[in-house]
């Protein structure tokens, strides 16, 4: 079996803007996609907003520009994330149309195995 991550990307400004019902109703969706995956999903978490994020870049004189913020700035930002076995490509993406994002969508990428 190989792993993919499902990668959770949505609009910050539509969850601040979405109620308390909206909240629990996508968590119900993630308490029903982990459960009625549990033997493919080997780990997921929740990212806090990037107003929380640090970035780290290295700089030409072999030191670090350390900065507050996410690393990029885009209208769609990295939520969350789940890491999932499968058997291929297209189980992964099976299980990736299962993951709740309302103000978003998901990316599945393969996890690199280094021999």
């Amino acid at each position: 079996m190989a792993q993919y991550m499902i990668l959770i990307y949505e609009n910050e400004a539509s969850w601040a803007d979405a109620g308390p019902e909206t909240f629990e109703q996508v968590m119900e969706g993630h308490d029903a996609f982990g459960k009625g995956n549990a033997d493919a999903v080997r780990h997921g978490e929740a990212l806090q907003p990037t107003a929380t994020a640090t970035s780290i870049r290295s700089d030409a004189k072999g030191g670090f520009l350390v900065t507050d913020g996410p690393f990029v700035e885009t209208k769609e930002t990295l939520a969350g994330f789940y890491l999932v076995e499968a058997s291929d490509l297209d189980a992964a993406i099976a299980l990736a149309k299962q993951v709740p994002a309302p103000f978003g969508g998901v990316e599945v990428r393969p996890v690199r195995v280094f021999d």
